[in-house]
């Protein structure tokens, strides 16, 4: 008897743990391959700022219910801080805080919308971001966009959501740091 009370036991706290999904995404994005911009290294202040309305960053919406909202597990902000200061130094800049040139990257929006269904599931991913470029006498604002959609069979697991932001954004940093129109600015 006593074996028995201890599988159902075992056998309740393994199905418990099994129906708790993931609480937050971990985004990990890297330096793309960046292109030497330029031969002298000049100094350029870096400043990155996230103007989203929320902070969740995937949305599983499922009919009529409330929709399931997922917090990335690091801020985003400060993830792609460092991707744009590592990047643009291998690109030949310095980052100086104290420099005429300034660059505010702000990320707008970092989302991806999930709806399930019965046999499946499709994932919306977009992103935005937008980079003012300014010197002693004038500015130059662009926005750059990343789009991506998964479909898969099931229901859409954290890991291949991970990997696809992670991808975008990797895609997005490599067009902004790599952008002719761009460092053409800042060379100025």
């Amino acid at each position: 008897m006593k074996p028995l009370i201890l599988v159902i036991a075992a056998a309740f706290t393994v199905i418990g743990c099994a129906s708790q999904a993931p609480t937050h995404i971990a985004l990990n994005p890297e330096v793309p391959n960046i292109t030497q911009q330029t031969d002298i290294e000049l100094p350029i202040a870096i400043d990155t700022i996230d103007t989203r309305s929320a902070n969740f960053i995937v949305r599983f919406n499922d009919g009529d219910n409330a929709a399931r909202l997922v917090s990335p597990s690091e801020a985003p902000r400060v993830q792609m801080d460092q991707v744009f200061r590592d990047g643009f130094s291998q690109a030949g800049y310095r980052v100086d805080p104290s420099s005429v040139k300034h660059l505010q990257i702000q990320l707008e929006q970092l989302l991806t919308d999930v709806d399930e269904g019965t046999f499946g599931f499709e994932a919306n991913s977009q992103i935005v971001i937008n980079v003012i470029a300014q010197n002693s006498n004038q500015s130059l604002t662009k926005r750059y966009r990343a789009k991506g959609l998964l479909k898969g069979p099931f229901s859409a697991d954290f890991a291949t959501l991970e990997l696809e932001m992670n991808k975008l954004l990797g895609e997005l940093t490599h067009d902004i740091i790599n952008d002719p129109e761009l460092n053409q600015f800042i060379q100025q």
